[in-house]
Parts: C-alpha cells; sequence; structure tokens
C-alpha cells in the first residue's frame, strides 16, 4: 500500500514531547509525523528513548509537556509478547474482544490464519516456540480495533533466520492491511528492508528522518553471500513445538502412601497390643467394628461437620478473597487494617468461641462464622500477595487494550493469583474444618463429629471417640486431595 502524501494526513503526531524520567530527560523536543498507512522505524541506540517514544504514541505514557495526536487506539506488539500463560491462543488472540477493544479488528481465527497459526488455535503460550508465540502476539494486535500498529522488537528474541522470514511476513502483511506502523529496531539492515521511512533517535531526539524509497527491498536479504549461505541453511521456521516432558515415576512411587499407612496402621496395632489398655489405645479392629456398628450415627454427624465447615470455608474464602484484593490494591488501607488483622489472627479460635456464644447466641450460624474467621486468614493473604505479584508488563498490555478495573480483575489479577490462592485454600479448608469442631465443642446442640468426640469421652468409650477422630480424619484429607486435584487441573497449561 502507498501511503498517502498529504502532509495532513497524519496518524500520529508528536509536537515538542518531552518526557523526563527522574532527573534525566529521556525525549527532549520530539517532533514526529507518520502518515496513514506508512510503515516507519525508529532506529538508535540502547537507552536512546525509542521504547519510551512507543509508550507515549500508545498513551502508556504521558509525556511532561508537548502535544500527542494519533487517529485511534493503537494496537501493541510487545518484546516479550506477553500471552497470558492460562489462555489458548486462540483465547489470547480473543482478548481485545473480550474486553470490548476488537470492533473493527479483525476476527480472532481470521487474524490467526494471517499469521499462520490457525491450526494450532487450541494450544497453550507453554506449548509454543518463540516464534509462534511471536506470531500469536501479531494476531492479537491484527485483531484489535484501529489502524496504528505499534512494534517494539518483538523478533529481537529469535533467530536470524526466523528473524528475516519474519521480516518478509510482516511486510506482507503491512502491504495486505494498510496500518500504520511504527517499529522499534537496533537493526539497521531491518528497518531499512521493512519501512517507508526511518527515523534515528539518539539522546532523546529525533536527528533524522530517512526515506527509503524501496532501496532496502534488495540487499543481502536477497543478494551476495549471504543470500548463498540463507539458501544453504534452508528457510527459517519457528512451527517447532517445545513440549515438557513429565517425570515418569516407577510403578512403586504411586503405592508408597499406601505403604505408609500399612506401616502406620501395623504400628498402631502392636503399640495397642503393648499397652493392654483399651481406653488409653485402642486396636484398629475395635475402632473398625465401632465405626460400622454406628455407621449412620456417624454419617449424620459428618454431614453436620462438613455443611459447617463448607459453608464457613466459602464465606471465609469470599471475604479473604475480597478484602485481600483490597488490601493489595490499596497499601493506605492495608497499613490500618494489619494491626486488626494480626491481632484477630494471633487470637486462638477457642477463645473467640465462647464470646461468639453471647454475642450469637447457640446453633449452626455461630459455628459458620467461628468455621469462616479460620479460613479467611489465609485466603486474605494469598489474594493479597496474587494481585500484587501481577507482572508489570502485563499491567501495561491490559492498559494498551485500555481494560476497565473490572476487567482487570476478572481476566488478569484473578487468573494470575489463582495458584497462589488455590495453595491458600488446601489450608483454608483444613483450619475451617478445625473451626467447625472447636465450635461443636462448644455449643453442645450441633451434633457433629466434634460432638461425638466429646460424648464418646465423658463415656469413656475409647473406641467410638477413635471412630469420630478417624473419620474426621479421613473427611480433612479427602477435602485435601480434591482441592489438590482441582489445582493440578487449574494450572495443567501453565510452565512448571
Amino acid at each position: 500500500m502507498t501511503p498517502s502524501t498529504d502532509p495532513n494526513d497524519h496518524a500520529i503526531d508528536l509536537r515538542d514531547v518531552r518526557v523526563r524520567l527522574g532527573n534525566q530527560n529521556v525525549l527532549d523536543g520530539v517532533d514526529l509525523q507518520v502518515r496513514r498507512g506508512e510503515f516507519l522505524a525508529v532506529i538508535g541506540p540502547s537507552g536512546g528513548g525509542k521504547s519510551t517514544l512507543l509508550r507515549v504514541i500508545g498513551g502508556l505514557l504521558r509525556p511532561a509537556s508537548g502535544e500527542v495526536r494519533v487517529s485511534s487506539p493503537p494496537a501493541f506488539v510487545f518484546q516479550d509478547y506477553r500471552l497470558l500463560p492460562w489462555r489458548t491462543a486462540l483465547r489470547n488472540v480473543q482478548l481485545p474482544h473480550d474486553l470490548g477493544r476488537g470492533n473493527g479488528g479483525l476476527p480472532a481465527r481470521e487474524a490467526l490464519k494471517l499469521v499462520g497459526m490457525e491450526a494450532y488455535c487450541r494450544y497453550y503460550p507453554s506449548e509454543l516456540s518463540g516464534g509462534m508465540r511471536a506470531r500469536v502476539a501479531l494476531a492479537r494486535a491484527l485483531a484489535q480495533s484501529g489502524d496504528v500498529l505499534l512494534l517494539d522488537e518483538p523478533f529481537a528474541a529469535l533467530d536470524a533466520l526466523v528473524r528475516e522470514r519474519f521480516n518478509a511476513e510482516l511486510k506482507h502483511l503491512h502491504d495486505k492491511t494498510g496500518r500504520t506502523t511504527v517499529l522499534i529496531t537496533h537493526s539497521i539492515r531491518e528497518a531499512a528492508f521493512l519501512a517507508d521511512r526511518v527515523a534515528v533517535l539518539q539522546h532523546g531526539r529525533i536527528i533524522a528522518v530517512r526515506e527509503t524509497n524501496g532501496g532496502g527491498r534488495v540487499s543481502a536479504y536477497t543478494d551476495g553471500l549471504e543470500a548463498e549461505l540463507r539458501d544453504l541453511l534452508g528457510t527459517g521456521d519457528s512451527t517447532r513445538l517445545v513440549r515438557e516432558e513429565r517425570p515418569r515415576h516407577a510403578w512403586w512411587w504411586s503405592v508408597l502412601p499406601l505403604v505408609g499407612l500399612a506401616l502406620g496402621l501395623l504400628a498402631w496395632h502392636l503399640r495397642a497390643d503393648a499397652l493392654q489398655n483399651p481406653l488409653l489405645l485402642p486396636r484398629p479392629q475395635a475402632v473398625l467394628v465401632a465405626l460400622l456398628r454406628d455407621a449412620p450415627t456417624f454419617l449424620s454427624a459428618l454431614w453436620v461437620t462438613a455443611r459447617t465447615m463448607i459453608a464457613g470455608a466459602l464465606l471465609g474464602g469470599a471475604l479473604g478473597v475480597l478484602f485481600g484484593y483490597l488490601l493489595g490494591k490499596f497499601v493506605a488501607l492495608e497499613r490500618f487494617a494489619s494491626p486488626y488483622l494480626v491481632a484477630l489472627q494471633s487470637t486462638p479460635i477457642v477463645i473467640l468461641a465462647p464470646f461468639l456464644t453471647l454475642w450469637l447466641g447457640f446453633g449452626t450460624v455461630p459455628g459458620i462464622v467461628v468455621s469462616a474467621i479460620s479460613a479467611l486468614y489465609p485466603m486474605l493473604v494469598a489474594a493479597m500477595i496474587g494481585v500484587r505479584s501481577v507482572p508489570r508488563p502485563d499491567l501495561e498490555l491490559f492498559a494498551s487494550l485500555h481494560a476497565t478495573r473490572a476487567q482487570r480483575l476478572l481476566r488478569l489479577e484473578l487468573p494470575h493469583a489463582l495458584p497462589v490462592l488455590l495453595g491458600a485454600l488446601r489450608l483454608g479448608i483444613s483450619l475451617a474444618l478445625i473451626g467447625a469442631v472447636v465450635w461443636e465443642f462448644v455449643d453442645p446442640n450441633v451434633r457433629g463429629l466434634g460432638f461425638l468426640v466429646n460424648q464418646a469421652g465423658a463415656y469413656y468409650d475409647s473406641s467410638r471417640k477413635f471412630a469420630a477422630v478417624l473419620l474426621l480424619v479421613l473427611f480433612g484429607v479427602v477435602l485435601y486431595a480434591l482441592v489438590t486435584a482441582l489445582e493440578r487441573w487449574s494450572l495443567r497449561h501453565r510452565p512448571r
């Protein structure tokens, strides 16, 4: 596509732009105009302000002074690609549409087809090579609305052959889509090959702008010894998948927990035989008989405990995530609330339970509150850490897509925090179960497993007491295993 020659038909117009970071002028009086449909390359030494210039054009950085006009919100292709690991290639390209920034852009599948990645639409970033990720990042930019494309050294990490191929494909895409394109690069040869004009940025100033007039199209890329060597090596390709092989353990690895359980039961049996005192330590057989003999009562008590624990874990988890998010986003709020949170966490739940009977009375509701308080703190800390550990490049990606606060929360911050939240949930459900049982020790009207332990102790029925404790332990282990399975399934496509 031939760019417009009308000097007033500018897609990008910068007038006397100045950016100061710390005590240094990164951009100092930059004037730059880019015509609609033009391909402009910006070259210069490292630290000269090239990426800063691109962020000013993209609206990610506000200049200290000067005027910036861009015809439409630009689409970015970052050097590190910034693909979300929990989304497939197709869903990464669909991100602008999901955020309401895809109207006018290419449909996701069409954009993937245009960059040769349609066959890999269901693959996750961890399953793609570097070149393939670059293609997906470019497809995401093509799926974004607007006619301005900003490229921040997107192919810098690729090997020479793949980079040559990408340059040819990028030139073809520009000719086909006609988008105004600004490329940041360190390669003079790449700039001359791709661009209609090349701007030289040095010490924060544009010191020269040169028309290529197509002169870079015929060069060592197509002529001479370098072309001959490239023919000998073959065409660079980026379609090799990088798959991580999961370690395979011997068959006996999976039976180790069963061996440990069997050894534990054997040690229990031998110790009980040695003591010869069922009040102190009943035999495993006696505990099993007690459990089976009164199975309906035990199952009914298990349901009471489980109901309280599940409600408390859900309530405490939800409140923990909510407050953790707020504390993670607002440091002043964390400083204000942290003494109270530490005091609450440091107070044993056994001490709080009697006070709750005074304030809330007896019944299931106070038990749920005790269980929720027990589960709240680990979820709160996990949410706060997860939100604060979102990589700055990902936040910048969502800023370039003009995502709202709610969109950033639901599509970036919570998915990013999911691993640490699931890890905290494993601890949270254990604490919620402890809280539910503690309440059953306090309130005799709530007849769960804690009540059965108390009752069996009052009647010196050690077999029944051990049966209730055993059932409680097994229930806790099952819950832990379920959350662990959920964690592995949810994070199965993320890098290890």
